[in-house]
């Protein structure tokens, strides 16, 4: 079939989106769903930093591809050995899903499958198949999503049926920036009632981390950003606290806490972000980072007090999170007004607007931006 899709040809694009048409919205041919795949018509895809980051060449992909990985939509067909999926079915897309065998599935984490990883890392679906071509040439995926386009076609894995009634808008959400954010502060940083939290980053996926610890019932969530309007929407979401990101930071959280945060978790994307969280946790605390870096980024601590005051280092991919399981645990808290993730929403668009959006996020005038689709 023909769709519409936005289509990356080529990397290390730095900045100026909308004038380098960086993203180029063509017509591509999908392929119908093949054994265990599915064809998924998009409703809504969201924004996220992580696509930015294959377009600057922060994070190399294959090109051409169809860019997108939040997002969510309705079934149009499914393969042969599904029948848990029937057309019509709301489903949330999973950009990291686990294949159920491999060692790290069997352990209950499918965020590191590594038959996910092996696939997605050369642009193919967990099947080792590509749907996806232009002018007779191989396009290909993005973490076996590729959203940014009217239909696609997934694997069953990286799909989770929506069995509440949410908007495409919101449910999309749920897809990146909820789990990897509530997800670090529920599953890895397993955050107490009472403690006390410092957020890095406050995109999207920072904000779903202080709208976790506001649910997980912290005591102080400090939130910490460059822009001083990420920090006023972190404030009407449950932070307690804001901080502005400079070369005072460390010192300023420590001050405010007496001594430290119980968890810093760096949402950022930055070393230096990380390393400034690190500083920020008092004796015994627990750094938790889901930004992704530059893979050459090196981070330099303080070996000592790793040691000496029982610090602990950890990360995080999509939020340590089971998405079949903890999908319905967040639809569940969302009900009750406690993630209320439609507050992190600030534009609403179409495909061929694609570029602008790069451009709004990359300069921080956005936090989450969706793209519909009719």
């Amino acid at each position: 079939m023909k769709i519409k899709a936005a289509v990356l040809e080529r990397g290390n694009i730095e900045k100026d989106f909308e004038a380098a048409k960086a993203l180029t919205v063509r017509e591509v041919d999908l392929d119908g769903p093949g054994p265990g795949e599915v064809l998924v018509r998009l409703g809504a895809a969201g924004v996220c930093h992580s696509d930015l980051s294959v377009i600057n060449g922060v994070r190399p992909r294959p090109v051409p591809m169809v860019l997108g990985h939040e997002a969510s939509g309705f079934v149009e067909a499914v393969g042969a050995g599904i029948d848990d999926l029937a057309p019509g079915d709301h489903v949330v897309c999973i950009f990291a899903p686990g294949c159920g065998t491999c060692s790290f599935c069997a352990q209950g984490r499918p965020a590191l499958c590594t038959k996910a990883a092996k696939h997605h890392g050369v642009g193919e679906l967990m099947t080792g198949h590509r749907r996806l071509s232009m002018d007779g040439e191989t396009v290909h995926h993005h973490v076996g999503i590729s959203s940014f386009a009217s239909h696609a076609v997934m694997v069953r894995q990286s799909l989770v049926k929506c069995e509440v009634d949410l908007p495409a808008h919101i449910s999309a959400l749920f897809s990146c920036a909820m789990l990897t954010g509530a997800g670090a502060v529920f599953n890895t940083a397993r955050v107490m009632p009472g403690s006390k939290v410092a957020v890095f980053g406050l995109g999207g996926v920072g904000l779903a981390a202080v709208l976790g610890a506001a649910a997980a019932g912290a005591g102080e969530i400090i939130a910490i950003d460059p822009f001083e309007s990420k920090m006023d929407a972190a404030m009407s979401m449950g932070a307690t606290h804001t901080v502005k990101a400079d070369a005072h930071t460390a010192e300023a959280v420590r001050e405010l806490t007496g001594g430290g945060v119980d968890t810093a978790i760096e949402l950022a994307g930055s070393v230096k972000a990380l390393e400034t969280a690190y500083d920020c946790t008092c004796r015994g605390g627990t750094t938790v980072t889901a930004g992704l870096p530059h893979p050459d980024a090196r981070m330099s601590l303080n070996a000592l007090k790793l040691v000496a005051e029982e610090r602990s280092l950890k990360g995080s991919y999509i939020g340590s999170c089971v998405p079949q399981r903890d999908l319905p645990r967040m639809f569940s808290l969302h009900a009750q007004g406690k993630l209320p993730v439609e507050k992190m929403l600030t534009h609403r668009l179409k495909l061929p607007d694609i570029n602008i959006a790069m451009d709004r996020l990359n300069d921080g005038t956005a936090i989450r931006q969706v793209v519909e689709f009719d």
